[in-house]
């Protein structure tokens, strides 16, 4: 806590624009100008992006995922002594998938004021831009690289009317949404890239049948759809297919594949699942 009657600094958490420097509001604009201190996930980069707007940042510490909480107790002491710090990630929003939340989380246990100057949101943006319905809807940041543990983190959605946003790399992207497939089912997708800069685009299509995405280059935000709303095969159908399918070989988990796609309302999870007690 800090001592009654001391007046400690505050932290500002500033949106900054994902692309467009005309994104960056007039208040970001005053509170990067006057504060002494930038906490930014990559100095480099935002001295590049200062420049570009135009502003003089008085000084940089890089504040990222591998530094934060080696730098938590400099920034906590910079703020107790009287001044104050903006956070800034490389692009948008701080802390929904960069940097940040320990230190905020610090700030309001010492009673250190945190403000928000709002602004571009990279999940929010795709989302609105996207034409797949809004509400409610979840953001993962990057999903996890392995198979099983992207399955442990998406499988609770297969059948919730929840639209699901990540970020996914260029080189990944393909391999994601085919594995998607045989968790969801066909699902209405949305890639954003390039948000607000000049190459922006919006590619969408169905998982069930995803186009050649070797082209896609930049920052990829992902938005995958609710379910439709169709009734769910019954289970004694499921079965019935499955006998049908399991006499024309393959491993289990290409039988369940095959049978998911004659199903509705069904994930190959859950058909594997079923196979495997029957």
């Amino acid at each position: 806590m800090s001592l009654p009657g001391k007046k400690t600094g505050k932290l500002f958490i500033v949106a900054t624009p994902l692309g467009n420097a005309g994104d960056l509001s007039p208040r970001a604009r005053a509170v990067l100008e006057q504060v002494p201190l930038v906490l930014a996930e990559d100095t480099k980069r935002a001295s590049l992006n200062f420049s570009r707007w135009e502003l003089t940042a008085k000084r940089f510490i890089s504040f990222n995922d591998h530094s934060e909480e080696k730098k938590l107790e400099h920034a906590l002491e910079f703020l107790e002594q009287g001044e104050d710090i903006a956070l800034i990630s490389d692009a948008g929003m701080p802390i929904i998938s960069d940097p940040g939340y320990l230190l905020v989380k610090a700030c309001r246990g010492k009673n250190i004021p945190v403000t928000v100057i709002p602004g571009a949101s990279a999940p929010v943006t795709a989302l609105a831009g996207s034409g797949i319905a809004p509400n409610p809807f979840a953001f993962f940041g990057f999903l996890p690289r392995k198979t099983n543990d992207m399955e442990k983190t998406l499988a609770p959605f297969a059948d919730i009317f929840t639209t699901l946003i990540f970020f996914e790399r260029k080189d990944r992207i393909a391999e994601t949404l085919k594995y998607l497939y045989t968790l969801f089912g066909a699902r209405e997708v949305c890639i954003a890239r390039e948000l607000t800069k000049e190459h922006e685009e919006y590619l969408s299509f169905n998982l069930a049948q995803i186009p050649n995405l070797d082209h896609l280059l930049g920052e990829l935000t992902v938005i995958i759809g609710p379910p439709f709303e169709t009734k769910k095969t019954a289970q004694e159908e499921v079965l019935n297919i499955l006998k049908q399918e399991k006499p024309l070989g393959g491993s289990p988990k290409q039988i369940a594949k095959r049978v998911q796609m004659r199903c509705q309302g069904w994930t190959t999870s859950e058909i594997y699942a079923l196979s495997t007690r029957n």
